[in-house]
């Protein structure tokens, strides 16, 4: 872990960037400390979350994959929902469930609804990793210690906001 500065750089990077371009509103200036924070946090929290996950062999990725098999009504289901449900292009379910299918956490399946389609479905092993990875993210809270419920909650509204005008799925912004 790179050593702690004693300023923050994306508020100095918003004072730079204010200074470089004054005549933009205050509001892009938010727009832009907002958003690099956010994909600082995704770096944090990806590389706490695979920190974890890496003695079980897997990476957040594959962990939602086992979880989505793991709540499906039978353990199983096809690479194009899964892709749906996880918002990713074919090539990165493929990806995913090949490396699960190598570590023997997936099996593959021909779908006996759709003669052209293929099942992921889980096995006893990708259950029990799924639960202990569960487990350990549960009692780390996700990576998420440092924020309050209140403030869990406040930030899971503001981005659901962001993910509603993406488009990201047919929904009503939060309050």
């Amino acid at each position: 872990m790179p050593q702690s500065l004693d300023f923050d750089p994306i508020d100095r990077a918003g004072d730079l960037w204010q200074t470089h371009w004054p005549e933009e509103q205050p509001d892009v200036y938010a727009a832009m400390r907002a958003v690099t924070s956010i994909m600082r946090a995704h770096q944090i929290l990806i590389g706490e979350l695979d920190g974890m996950l890496r003695p079980l062999g897997i990476t957040f990725s594959r962990y939602e994959a086992l979880v989505l098999l793991v709540h499906s009504h039978d353990g199983a289901l096809p690479l194009s929902k899964i892709g749906e449900r996880l918002q990713v292009h074919a090539t990165s379910v493929t990806n995913v469930i090949d490396r699960l299918e190598a570590a023997g956490l997936v099996r593959r399946e021909p779908n006996p609804r759709d003669g052209r389609g293929t099942l992921a479905v889980i096995t006893d092993d990708g259950r029990k990793v799924a639960d202990e990875a569960t487990i350990a993210f549960n009692d780390a809270r996700f990576g998420m210690s440092a924020l309050g419920l209140t403030q869990l909650d406040q930030l899971f509204r503001i981005l659901r906001n962001l993910r509603v005008d993406a488009g990201d799925f047919a929904g009503v912004p939060s309050t």
